[in-house]
């Protein structure tokens, strides 16, 4: 375990090491984790210990951009305690990942600019110290892989991710996810690229998808707009029979087919 020192400033001496039991998780299910504490040269009352999920999230204002940490949940796992001299301290932690968690690995690899994470926030002395982000993979639900399959296979291509401030019908996040693609096969003559949402619950999610026309991005248009509603124990065919339907909705409003 690697230790890191806390509450330097205050003369505390105190060292935390959080540790992730399944750091690769899928939103619904429960991550577990282990808070191992040391104790400093003196007794300390710790006031608290929370978890933080966090996740970078990218912020428009006028014409300008950036990137700010939003925290979408914080659990305290421990109260008050008495940490002696020297002594060692474990409280182990179970947190049920939000069923509205952006998807920020799929297939085992990092999916390109997403950034979750999770940090330990530990009371002690009067002040509070919040830790390292350490890294959270969140891989997609069964139904969510059944989409990105579906998109693989109709020729679009990853471009990127990102979390977008703002909330969308439907939605109690702060923020959602955008997974933008390239658009490939039948769909490359139409469309430029495809912008790719999801709005998880716990029996069922919407999936919205945003396309720009050949020639031009629409940022608000609704006839590049659209959004189906696909339930978890639906088949890989009917999601992906959603999907094309959806595709073709988009452009026939746009009077391409």
């Amino acid at each position: 375990m690697v230790f890191r020192k806390l509450m330097a400033a205050f003369g505390a001496g105190v060292e935390v090491d959080t540790v992730l039991h399944n750091a690769a998780v899928r939103p619904g299910e429960l991550m577990r984790g282990t808070v191992n504490m040391r104790g400093g040269g003196s007794d300390y009352k710790v006031e608290g210990i929370s978890i933080d999920l966090t996740a970078v999230v990218e912020v428009e204002s006028g014409d300008n951009e950036y990137k700010t940490t939003y925290s979408f949940l914080r659990q305290q796992v421990a109260g008050t305690f008495q940490l002696g001299a020297g002594a060692s301290y474990s409280q182990p932690f179970e947190i049920a990942i939000p069923w509205e968690t952006p998807i920020s690995a799929i297939g085992g690899h990092p999916l390109h600019g997403m950034r979750l994470g999770v940090s330990t926030e530990l009371a002690l002395a009067g002040a509070i110290d919040k830790g390292d982000l350490d890294p959270l993979f969140v891989n997609p639900l069964p139904a969510q892989e059944h989409v990105i399959s579906a998109l693989d296979r109709s020729g679009f291509r990853f471009k990127k991710a990102d979390l977008e401030r703002g909330t969308l019908r439907g939605s109690t996040m702060p923020f959602f996810q955008e997974i933008e693609y390239y658009a490939g096969g039948q769909w490359g003559g139409h469309f430029s690229e495809l912008e790719l949402t999801f709005i998880a619950g716990p029996t069922q999610m919407d999936v919205i998808l945003e396309a720009d026309k050949r020639g031009g991005f629409l940022t608000s248009s609704h006839d590049s707009y659209n959004r189906f509603t696909v339930r978890y124990g639906d088949r890989p065919e009917a999601v992906e029979q959603s999907l094309q339907h959806g595709l073709q909705a988009m452009a026939k409003r746009r009077g391409w087919f």
